[in-house]
């Protein structure tokens, strides 16, 4: 029974060290600009020119982008590359087989990666958000990089001409008996294209475009959701008054 006990507490001292040097990091809320059209026509562009080389958003077609405020013109003078038409789906032309070579896998299709990584830590858009603001100089990995939030991913920072290169600063602490280390910041190694505040703007609207693509008709479904909530309310009232006049006489 005693060695179950040490056990059991040796385990939780391992899984409580794992969790203070950041298997467990905390999301960043991300701005939600859904309804902002000049940050989802941006977050488009970051898209089409930095993701959509590997990346495939295969349920999207390049001309649903007019609900965004761009026209079929602009879509063809911006957004489109090689022989790629306005009614085309964003199929990215990476061969898979080099991929997987590569990267060591296959680069998912984003449609609805906006939906699909949402956890116990936030929702998809500040899993995005924190993913692509955590990234860092590691000469350990084959692509030269590493992730806070994706330890050991196969994914090089792609926007880190925009951000520049930083390292993480961690301080040891002991908790349960082991010494741990706890992520504290940033160290700006080299500064980048965008300032920190730019670069952030930047991955907003990058994520924001990738809600709204998860979901285009969304904030069409909201705004028709509340007027239907409107119109049932108003007839409830009605049928309310109705019924009372109905039976007023009865009574």
């Amino acid at each position: 029974m005693k060695k179950l006990i040490l056990l059991a507490m040796l385990a939780f001292g391992v899984a409580a060290g794992a969790h203070a040097s950041g298997g467990d990091l905390v999301w960043d809320k991300a701005p939600s600009r859904t309804n902002d059209l000049p940050a989802l026509q941006n977050g488009a562009k970051l898209f089409v020119n930095y993701c959509l080389n590997c990346h495939s958003a295969a349920f999207m077609r390049f001309n649903r982008l007019k609900d965004i405020g761009l026209s079929e013109q602009q879509i063809k003078d911006n957004l489109l590359v090689g022989t790629d038409k306005v009614g085309d789906t964003m199929k990215s032309a990476i061969d898979p087989r080099q991929a997987k070579d590569w990267f060591g896998a296959n680069p998912p299709d984003l449609t609805l990666i906006a939906r699909s990584r949402s956890g116990h830590g936030g929702t998809g858009a500040d899993y995005l958000y924190t993913y692509l603001r955590t990234y860092y100089r590691d000469p350990a990995k084959a692509t030269g990089w590493n992730n806070l939030a994706f330890p050991n991913v196969g994914m090089p920072h792609v926007l880190w001409e925009l951000q520049g290169e930083r390292e993480p600063i961690f301080e040891k602490i002991e908790e349960h008996g082991h010494k741990v280390e706890v992520f504290k910041g940033w160290r700006q190694v080299s500064p980048g294209t965008m300032t920190p505040a730019q670069y952030d703007q930047a991955v907003g609207d990058l994520v924001s475009y990738l809600q709204w693509m998860a979901e285009p008709g969304q904030n069409s479904r909201v705004r028709i959701g509340v007027w239907v909530l409107l119109f049932l309310l108003v007839l409830t009232v009605i049928f309310w008054r109705l019924n009372a006049a109905y039976w007023k006489d009865i009574h």
